[in-house]
């Protein structure tokens, strides 16, 4: 099952945290972000498709137990620095604005600005799946799972998943 598929399961399932008001707000604030900076839409994905690959990383660098433990408490709908002091230590962050921004055109400046809300939206929606009820372990989020199952395809775009996401949601609307 796609990481989008995962995602509208725990929007549908009442034993998981995913909700379309969920889905909204994350992508209304990663527009909004964007927008205050004067990025399209398209430009927006394709921060959103090339942070998510290195918050996979470095998720997937942290351990299951800690990705889900960073995830749970970072996972959030504001800017939060210590998130991405979390996930991207040190010059970490650096490199990672300058990597999307050697891919985008978009200055690393602005991005680094970004990074303190972006890094929590992605981690909000990564949260989606794991239980109402919380669990101490990671097996209880199969949104977290697939997105850190590296023996899949690779096929876990975070830009994509969050395209998707608003087409269902304009179409529930």
């Amino acid at each position: 099952m796609s990481l989008f598929d995962q995602i509208i399961s725990a929007v549908a399932n009442p034993q998981q945290q995913g909700s379309t008001d969920q889905l909204g707000n994350i992508l209304g604030i990663a527009q909004q972000v964007a927008g205050n900076q004067g990025i399209d839409s398209g430009a927006t994905q394709a921060v959103m498709s090339l942070l998510g690959g290195h918050v996979r990383s470095s998720l997937q660098n942290q351990g299951n137990d800690q990705a889900y433990s960073l995830v749970n408490q970072f996972a959030g709908l504001g800017n939060n620095p210590q998130a991405v002091n979390a996930l991207f230590p040190g010059s970490m962050q650096q490199q990672v604005a300058e990597s999307i921004s050697q891919h985008t055109g978009i200055d690393s400046n602005l991005i680094m600005s970004m990074l303190p809300v972006l890094v929590p939206l992605v981690l909000n929606m990564l949260k989606s799946g794991a239980p109402a009820q919380q669990q101490d372990s990671q097996s209880g989020n199969p949104v977290l799972n697939a997105f850190l199952d590296a023996d899949r395809d690779g096929d876990v775009d975070i830009g994509d998943m969050m395209g998707m996401a608003g087409q269902f949601l304009s179409q529930r609307g």
